[in-house]
């Protein structure tokens, strides 16, 4: 078991790092500047970054095909081209790029994620098939605090003008993901599980430790901007002591195992003896009990359907889920994407505090879901998924109207809100497909599903950004920019009312599959 916890470990690591496009608006308005380019340009490049995961099915037949560790290197190498490719461009050591290749490049490293999600996802999945949403919570949680930790290295690399510090960004974008994939590649592997046991013990020691990492990053955004060197250097090493610090569960486990004789997972729990194991092996009744399906006990929980992308496009279920993830957590990134705007309109400066604010957040809002899950999966008050969504969409229709409001602490709140709401969304939504549509296309179905981002990226951006010019030419402005609350006034109306279409539909997927849900619980 310890292999299947340090698999786990891995996928934090590399989730820590793969969220490269959440601190695209620490450096964004910097770009635009450097790069003479208009709003609309700017808000393209963030829809390049996202437009990569168009081509991440590629991703999900590569993991069909090749081994994990190969496709993890592939990834990390694309994102290594794509960033470092525009470092040298702001650097001046290449003088002939258009901004069309600065947008390719930015579709490159945007699609470099999904590599490395992909990965994660099929590690966390197949290592822990009884405990899913646990596992990939907690491995997803930690992709909320890429903007964090590149933000922690850049205030203690204590750059002095803005153009350094979008040059330092996109330094740290290319080289720490390879740098974290070489590290991690030996570590995962592709495991079939075919019995499991009850992993409390475990998973409540990841709990406290995950907890404890993302109270330190909520603390210390809200307090590092005004630090001197000695107390944000602390603040790094923090987090990295707060990153090594999950090693701990395999490397007791691994103890655990000498101690008793080496009983792996997958051995039947008749060969050795594990009476002294706090754990106990669920038996196949009590995997029934579980909600497991037996035609799908390969891999150990039940879906509504094994099918492939084809099908999956022909489903009303598809779109509904569809049409819920653009009108929540892809406006959710388009809000973040537009943050370094949005912030500098309203007259805040502290635009990198926002950044980690809302990575922070977005840490506890990945990580909720699984807590939830671990606690009261068994519960017959248990919600089901598209339900759960719905709720969380909720307040997150109110984050936009509250933006209404010209106060900073409204932005701050908002901005909290919206990180969190779509971090959690972004971490049900893994389960969601599994659950829909089944585990053997998992790869290929869960990238059509957030192909809505970039869709969405687009449409919704673009909408801010004209809206923005045309705000701007009306104050008569040389190079049409804009200030103050009028500049996103009606987009912020426009993000709230899609955003309640969203809970809407959300709850029609509800009453659509509620069935399923009480038979996946034991309900009658």
């Amino acid at each position: 078991m310890s292999k299947q916890w340090m698999n786990l470990v891995g996928a934090l690591w590399l989730q820590s790092m793969a969220g490269t496009n959440t601190n695209f608006p620490a450096y964004s308005s910097q770009i635009k500047k450097l790069l003479s380019i208009s709003e609309v340009q700017l808000n393209n490049l963030a829809f390049a970054s996202d437009a990569g995961k168009l081509l991440g099915w590629f991703a999900g037949i590569a993991a069909n095909y090749l081994p994990l560790w190969l496709v993890l290197l592939i990834g990390s190498s694309l994102g290594l081209i794509g960033y470092g490719v525009q470092y040298l461009f702001l650097t001046n050591h290449i003088h002939s790029l258009s901004y069309w290749h600065v947008f390719s490049l930015t579709f490159l490293a945007g699609n470099s994620i999904c590599w490395i999600n992909t990965v994660s996802y099929i590690v966390s999945i197949q290592n822990f098939p009884l405990d899913r949403q646990v596992a990939v919570g907690l491995s997803t949680s930690y992709l909320s605090l890429s903007a964090k930790i590149i933000t922690d290295i850049v205030d203690v690399i204590n750059v002095s003008t803005s153009s350094d510090r979008a040059k330092t960004y996109l330094l740290l974008n290319s080289v720490l993901p390879l740098f974290f994939a070489i590290i991690v590649a030996p570590l995962i592997r592709e495991t079939k599980v075919e019995k499991s046991r009850k992993l409390s013990a475990g998973f409540r020691v990841m709990f406290v430790i995950t907890l404890a990492t993302g109270t330190y990053a909520v603390i210390t955004s809200m307090g590092s901007g005004n630090t001197k060197l000695l107390p944000r250097l602390l603040i790094l090493m923090g987090m990295g002591i707060f990153l090594v610090l999950p090693i701990l569960v395999p490397l007791s486990e691994r103890i655990n195992e000498h101690w008793h004789g080496k009983c792996w997972i997958r051995r039947d729990p008749r060969i050795c003896d594990l009476s002294n194991l706090e754990e106990e092996i669920r038996t196949p009744q009590e995997e029934i009990n579980s909600g497991v399906n037996k035609e799908d006990n390969d891999v150990g929980f039940s879906v509504r359907e094994e099918i492939g992308a084809k099908k999956m496009l022909m489903r009303v279920d598809f779109w509904l889920y569809f049409f819920v993830y653009l009108f929540g957590p892809t406006l959710g990134l388009v809000y973040l994407n537009n943050l370094g705007q949005i912030a500098d309109t309203r007259g805040c400066t502290a635009t990198s505090s926002l950044v980690s604010l809302s990575s922070s957040f977005g840490f506890f809002g990945r990580l909720l879901p699984s807590l939830f899950d671990y606690l009261f999966s068994g519960s017959k008050y248990a919600i089901s998924r598209p339900a759960t969504i719905a709720v969380i969409l909720a307040p997150m229709t109110g984050a936009f109207f509250l933006l209404l409001n010209s106060s900073h602490i409204a932005l701050y709140i908002s901005t909290a809100i919206v990180g969190i709401c779509t971090g959690a969304i972004t971490s049900i939504s893994v389960s969601q497909t599994t659950e829909l549509f089944g585990t053997k296309n998992f790869g290929v179905n869960h990238n059509i599903v957030v192909a809505n981002i970039p869709i969405g990226s687009f449409l919704f951006g673009d909408l801010a950004a004209m809206l923005y010019r045309r705000q701007g030419n009306s104050t008569s402005t040389n190079d049409g920019s804009c200030s103050g609350m009028k500049c996103f006034q009606t987009t912020f109306v426009i993000w709230g009312c899609l955003c309640f279409l969203g809970t809407c539909l959300a709850f029609i997927l509800h009453t659509r599959t509620q069935k399923f849900y009480r038979q996946l619980r034991g309900g009658n």
